[in-house]
C-alpha cells in the first residue's frame, strides 16, 4: 500500500521534536569547565608567611671565622626574642635595632638605628655575591623595610615581626619575592673584645 502524505509527515515531525528536545537540553546546560591541578592549587593556597628556624651550621666563605662565630653565638643568645618598634633590649627588639645592637656587641661597629640609615651604609653588592655579615633588606610594604645580617648558605638573622628574632631562607617565597638588595659593610678583621649581655646591650 502506498504511503500516504499524512503517514510519511508523522515519523517526520516525530523525529524532528526528538533532535529539538536533545539540541535544547545540551544548549541549556552549562559548559562544564576543568580546572588544572596547578589551577585548584592556587585558589587553596594560603598567604605566605615568614619560614621557621633554620640551623646556622653550614659553613661559609669570604669571612673571618670569628666573625662568623659571633654572627652564630648572637643567634643562639637572641633566638625568640620578640619582636617590639623601637626595642633594644631582650623585653622586644625591631630589626635595625637587632643589626645595630648585634654591629655593636659583637663586632664592635657603631651602626645608625634606622633601617634607612643603615640603607645607605657600605657598598651595593650582588644577591649572589653575598657573604656573612652583609646586610640584606626587604620591601615589605609601600613604604616599609625590613634588614637582616645576612649568614651565609642563602640565609639571614632578623627580628621577625611575627615570630621574633630567627634565622630565615632568603629562598623562602617570602623573603625572594621582597628582597630589595644588599649591603656591605667593612668589618673589621678580628674581633678584640667581649660581647655584652642582652640586659647591657641598649644604649
Amino acid at each position: 500500500m502506498p504511503w500516504s502524505g499524512a503517514s510519511l509527515r508523522t515519523p517526520c515531525l516525530v523525529a524532528l521534536l526528538v533532535a529539538g528536545t536533545l539540541l535544547y537540553g545540551c544548549s541549556g546546560m552549562p559548559a562544564r569547565t576543568h580546572s588544572s591541578p596547578a589551577q585548584v592549587e592556587d585558589r587553596y593556597r594560603p598567604e605566605p608567611s615568614p619560614p621557621p628556624s633554620l640551623r646556622d651550621d653550614q659553613p661559609a666563605t669570604g669571612v673571618p671565622p670569628l666573625i662568623l662565630s659571633s654572627l652564630r653565638d648572637q643567634a643562639e643568645q637572641w633566638r625568640g626574642v620578640p619582636y617590639r618598634y623601637g626595642g633594644l633590649s631582650e623585653n622586644g627588639v625591631d630589626c635595625s635595632g637587632f643589626v645595630y645592637l648585634t654591629f655593636q656587641s659583637r663586632l664592635g661597629m657603631e651602626l645608625p638605628r634606622t633601617t634607612h640609615e643603615l640603607a645607605e651604609q657600605g657598598e651595593k653588592v650582588a644577591r649572589d655575591q653575598l657573604r656573612a655579615g652583609d646586610l640584606v633588606f626587604f620591601k615589605t610594604g609601600f613604604r616599609d623595610r625590613h634588614v637582616g645580617i645576612y649568614m651565609g648558605g642563602d640565609r639571614f638573622l632578623h627580628a621577625s615581626t611575627s615570630r621574633g628574632v630567627m634565622t630565615s631562607s632568603l629562598n623562602n617565597v617570602y623573603w625572594r619575592k621582597h628582597y630589595w638588595k644588599a649591603r656591605r659593610l667593612d668589618l673589621p678583621a678580628r674581633q678584640t673584645f667581649q660581647p655584652t649581655s642582652l640586659s647591657s646591650s641598649a644604649p
